[in-house]
């Protein structure tokens, strides 16, 4: 379908332009949201008509949402929720969130200016684009976590998942130390003690063992 377009439309043009679209696209956003108009005869003189009109609104629109855009760009929406020891979230963070967590800031946004793609499922720092007009983005950024003492961390710079990761390798480590005087000296690396594995299992590994042995054994010889 051709369209002219009422406003700067990404990837596909700014306002006057003539363009051809999708008919799904142009029928359910682009024409019910008053973005663009059939590219017909009678729509191109009306265009036409009020172009002057159309763009001086255009830019003054434009000029409102960048004033608003220096107050939100790079405000921080700090968000507490329940995680896994692994980081992810039990449920995530949606657009509505985000809208919420600004508001309580002042910042007045709809749902439709969050762009956020996929919705949040693991603790950490987030960039979230917000288009407050066509030609207007500003960034915000969404800091998940589990706790103040998290968040502040993460707006410090800190990467709380890999400090996790890291926390429990150590512990793992530790532990490893910790038993490593009772560690049998006779044992591969890798090798599990007999005492810790039930007898059925043991006897198989034993024989399993002497099988092994044997075999080596009518090799060499």
């Amino acid at each position: 379908m051709d369209i002219i377009l009422l406003e700067r439309i990404e990837k596909l043009g700014t306002i006057g332009d003539v363009v051809t679209v999708k008919d799904g696209y142009a029928r359910n956003f682009l024409l019910p949201n008053k973005k663009a108009l059939r590219a017909n005869a009678a729509n191109k003189a009306v265009f036409e008509a009020n172009r002057e009109r159309l763009e001086k609104e255009n830019a003054e629109k434009a000029a409102e949402a960048a004033k608003t855009g220096e107050k939100v760009d790079g405000a921080e929406v700090v968000l507490i929720r329940a995680s896994s020891n692994s980081g992810q979230l039990y449920g995530s963070v949606t657009v509505r969130d985000i809208v919420e967590g600004l508001a309580a800031q002042g910042h007045e946004v709809t749902k439709k200016q969050v762009i956020l793609g996929n919705p949040i499922k693991t603790i950490g720092m987030f960039d979230v684009l917000v288009r407050l007009h066509a030609e207007v983005d500003v960034t915000v950024k969404a800091n998940v976590a589990r706790s103040d003492d998290e968040a502040e961390l993460q707006s410090q710079g800190v990467d709380v998942l890999a400090q996790m990761f890291e926390d429990e390798q150590k512990e793992i480590e530790e532990a490893a130390a910790a038993n490593a005087p009772n560690r049998d000296p006779s044992l591969e690396p890798g090798e599990i003690p007999a005492d810790m594995l039930d007898d059925g299992v043991a006897e198989k590994i034993a024989t399993e063992a002497e099988a092994e042995a044997a075999t080596e054994e009518q090799s060499e010889g």
